[in-house]
């Protein structure tokens, strides 16, 4: 018999340590390194000569789908925060290693300019762009909502929400046929954590916003999906996404999954690849739901 994998025991179970850092986070800082497929994930060739921009590129899934894309023969731009630039530079060795091109595109995504900027430079850069994954966002818990700023509250609807309408406008007159657009949702846009109002609230926005955008790039042969996380080991967890007393059972506590454990970024890997090659030409406004088991129905 085959020896399979055990999915609950797959990646660790060990209880994380505490360690805050101040947001965005750095995820070379991260102890344990999440596992984005650095050295798991395997390729087979089957986005070869695409174009991809990724944002929230340089860590955690936004980073897992950068690496699986070059490893599948695309040329990849990533976009992140200056402060992020460590990470970054490790993302553009590991694109270059599998002999595609790397492009750095640092800047905030809360500003209009900036992300018609981004597709601009990455079309110009890669010499044409057919994959859109959009992974960037920004998550702080508050457990009170009478304890929640405007000023969050602004922030996170403009870089969860805002900028995938500026993205994909300023992306749209580049994208041939045939190319695909990956938005990221998460499980907390069908279960909402109570500490999570504004992130929830943005991620259910985000469902809507594929389905309806689906609908409207079908006949130009565009395809738009969306992939929601459930509890994923990354930076935006250890940098106010979590309150610190949840961070050594996150996965296993609170949140808690039916697989017992949080999930690793490269999980999601080839879910990005499927919905971005020819193998998924007939799904469209789909969200594919990798929560360990956590219920999004």
């Amino acid at each position: 018999m085959t020896n399979l994998p055990n999915p609950r025991t797959q990646y660790t179970t060990d209880d994380f340590p505490k360690q805050f850092q101040e947001p965005p986070g750095l995820q070379n800082q991260m102890d344990p390194l999440p596992d984005c497929g650095e050295t798991s994930y395997v390729g087979s060739g089957k986005l070869a000569g695409r174009k991809a921009l990724v944002t929230g590129g340089d860590s955690g899934i936004g980073r897992a789908a950068a690496i699986a894309y070059a490893r599948e023969g695309a040329d990849v731009a990533i976009n992140y925060l200056p402060v992020e630039q460590p990470d970054a530079e490790e993302v553009k060795k590991l694109i270059e290693a599998e002999g595609r091109k790397a492009v750095l595109i640092p800047g905030d995504l809360s500003n209009e300019a900036f992300c018609q900027k981004l597709v601009e430079q990455a079309n110009a850069e890669l010499g044409g762009l057919d994959i859109l994954a959009l992974v960037a966002g920004k998550q702080q818990a508050v457990e009170d909502i009478l304890d929640l700023p405007t000023e969050q509250l602004e922030k996170t609807f403009q870089i969860n929400v805002y900028s995938m309408f500026w993205t994909v406008k300023a992306a749209l007159p580049h994208l041939p046929a045939g190319a695909s657009i990956i938005t990221t949702s998460s499980v907390e846009g069908f279960d909402p954590s109570p500490m999570l109002v504004d992130y929830a609230a943005t991620k259910f926005a985000i469902i809507g916003f594929t389905k309806s955008l689906s609908k409207q790039l079908a006949e130009k042969g565009i395809r738009v999906n969306s992939i929601a996380p459930g509890p994923i080991w990354t930076a935006l967890q250890i940098s106010g996404g979590q309150p610190q007393e949840n961070i050594p059972e996150f996965g296993k506590g609170t949140p808690e999954t039916p697989l017992g454990r949080a999930g690793q970024p490269v999980e999601l890997s080839s879910v990005y690849v499927f919905l971005a090659s020819p193998e998924s030409s007939y799904v469209t406004g789909q969200i594919y739901s990798i929560t360990g088991g956590m219920p999004t129905a």
